[in-house]
């Protein structure tokens, strides 16, 4: 059983312990809930929910209209990478102060914009509203509609107080905001090829999707977000197919999709060899591409033998280790549990910030019988757990690293400030390494 004695009462239905209960259909679990007041949730607010997914585009403009500590906690969020333009990498606030708190903010935000267009001569601005505005009750939509037909450029808000909803709330902001965006185009003719939704190019990952479907023959009209530009963002409408890569940023934008534009879409996984081989044939097969499908056959046969030979190597030096994993989204913790299967690791402590109720019933039938399942965790939680099961490694975020190194358990980095590509054949290689150099480091020895 599961000690729970430093657990809040009204966080226990959040936690499962797989051993001594479990319905196998993740209704067992309560989730995609507002966090308990005092439980130090891992989560970010709503704001940054809606930064993370807009923030790739790489010749955007993105204001932030509030105290300059909120552009100061989400400057340069992702680590994405850019072909072509690296203006997303500088942020813009209005700063407000105390005095705009008390006659308001609008003319600060007309002036930064003003000053934006001349100085940068942007074609794209994404403005949006923190806390202190949705508090003062600044209109940014009036603001920006004034912008739009003064500078004849697109300027969105986004109103995303953080106090008024959850980071997946963020998320659909930040999909709305896109979808406003390419709206005058919704009719522009179909063309053959995917958007791939959800991918940040983290380390370079969306570059190695895109390698892949070059292989295969098919086309890529357009990224959301990562490595993508106004122009080629403008281009969605075009696509046969939305392939959704991170399914808690981006269900949403391709279910508006799917109902507003008429473009199916199918959820992928490039995490491990599992996913990445399913993931490669099911894109050519929901295209109706038969050469596709055949190249896909071929090529992730030939790679995934390579990565067996590849894992064989190491999965003496994971023997008998334990693993915890605790990232934003269910499908990707999905990934991550397959991932430790195929080398070998045990996961016996899995987590999700945003997880629905059906990646969580994949979740259960994934794990083994003392793991423990957490949605929304805090620090507290996840400390418990880990010393309980006696984790080697935790796979988490920037917010989880102290957490780990505190208690002498090895980490690696899965979140959107790591260097290595971690999607595709060539991740499974930089994830096995990076594992096998933590978790076996002997550093671990001293520290306990």
């Amino acid at each position: 059983m599961v000690r729970r004695q430093s657990i809040l009462e009204e966080r226990k239905k959040s936690i499962i312990d797989k051993a001594s209960f479990c319905r196998g259909d993740g209704s067992g679990i309560s989730c995609g809930k507002s966090s308990v007041s005092g439980a130090v949730s891992q989560r970010a607010c709503m704001f940054s929910g809606a930064r993370v997914v807009l923030n790739p585009i790489t010749d955007a403009y993105h204001i932030i209209h509030g105290p300059i500590g909120c552009a100061s906690y989400t400057w340069d969020i992702r680590g994405s990478l850019t072909s072509g333009s690296d203006t997303f990498r500088t942020s813009y606030s209005t700063d407000l102060r105390e005095t705009d708190v008390i006659f308001g903010g609008e003319k600060k935000l007309e002036a930064a914009i003003d000053e934006l267009v001349a100085q940068e001569s942007a074609k794209l601005i994404f403005v949006y509203g923190t806390c202190i505005v949705g508090v003062i009750g600044d209109d940014i939509d009036a603001v920006c509609r004034r912008a739009e037909e003064k500078h004849g450029i697109r300027v969105i808000p986004v109103k995303a107080s953080g106090f008024s909803g959850t980071k997946s709330q963020g998320y659909k902001l930040a999909c709305d905001a896109i979808m406003q965006l390419v709206e005058p185009y919704k009719n522009i003719p179909k063309v053959k090829g995917i958007n791939i939704l959800g991918d940040f190019n983290l380390a370079g990952e969306m570059w190695i999707i895109k390698s892949y479907m070059k292989k295969l023959g098919i086309p890529v009209v357009s990224t959301v977000t990562g490595d993508a530009s106004c122009e080629s963002l403008l281009r969605m409408p075009s696509a046969q197919l939305n392939i959704v890569q991170c399914a808690g940023s981006s269900t949403y934008l391709a279910t508006r999709m799917e109902e507003e534009l008429g473009i199916p879409f199918i959820k992928v996984s490039f995490f491990g060899a599992e996913d990445t081989t399913n993931s490669l044939i099911r894109i050519a097969q929901a295209l109706g591409d038969e050469a596709a499908v055949r190249k896909a056959v071929a090529f992730t046969t030939e790679e995934a033998e390579a990565a067996e030979a590849f894992l064989q190597a190491y999965r003496p030096k994971f023997e008998g280790k334990k693993a915890a994993i605790y990232v934003g989204g269910g499908f990707k913790a999905i990934s991550l549990i397959k991932q430790f299967n195929e080398m070998g690791i045990e996961t016996v402590v899995v987590g999700t910030q945003t997880g629905k109720e059906e990646d969580y019933e994949i979740i259960e039938h994934l794990v083994n019988e003392n793991t423990v399942i957490l949605d929304d965790a805090n620090p507290s939680e996840l400390e418990e757990f880990m010393l309980e099961k006696g984790a080697n490694i935790l796979v988490g975020g920037v917010k989880e690293r102290p957490l780990a190194y505190k208690l002498g358990i090895a980490f690696c980095d899965h979140n959107h400030e790591r260097k290595h590509a971690l999607a595709g054949f060539e991740g499974i290689r930089n994830f096995t390494r990076e594992v096998n150099l933590s978790i076996n480091s002997p550093v671990w020895e001293y520290c306990r």
